[in-house]
């Protein structure tokens, strides 16, 4: 069985346009690697000190940095937009979270929207927090 390079490579090798298959391969292989790299999956942890990001939960949408909306499945999980999976363990997630007490102790503040197409930044300059 060939592996997506091997299989990338003899089309090239029988290909009569070089340098246009060359900018594809790299196209196709920088598409492949960064499909993934700011999925929204988050793990819940019980202590700050384990936290990569402080978050609190706000009263009002007006109020949040991010407008997050909880997906049932991890397929579904977004790429820095707000839509967010709770991984059952640390290991699988991308981001662990903790919910702090106070506004003031966070670093983002979000609120959870009922809507998939409401989910989103509010405020672009804490996206950060999510890379």
């Amino acid at each position: 069985m060939l592996t997506v390079a091997q299989f990338l490579y003899r089309q090239k090798a029988d290909c009569k346009f070089g340098k246009p298959m060359k900018k594809l391969t790299l196209l196709f292989f920088l598409l492949i690697c960064t499909g993934n790299s700011a999925a929204q999956k988050v793990f819940s942890v019980d202590f700050a000190s384990q936290a990569d990001v402080k978050v609190f939960v706000v009263d009002y949408e007006s109020q949040a940095d991010l407008l997050v909306f909880k997906v049932d499945y991890e397929s579904r999980a977004g790429k820095n937009n707000g839509k967010w999976f709770f991984t059952r363990y640390a290991s699988q997630a991308d981001k662990k979270v903790f919910f702090t007490d106070y506004a003031s102790q966070a670093d983002v503040l979000i609120y959870f929207v009922k809507y998939e197409s409401r989910a989103g930044w509010r405020k672009k300059e804490k996206t950060s927090w999510f890379y």
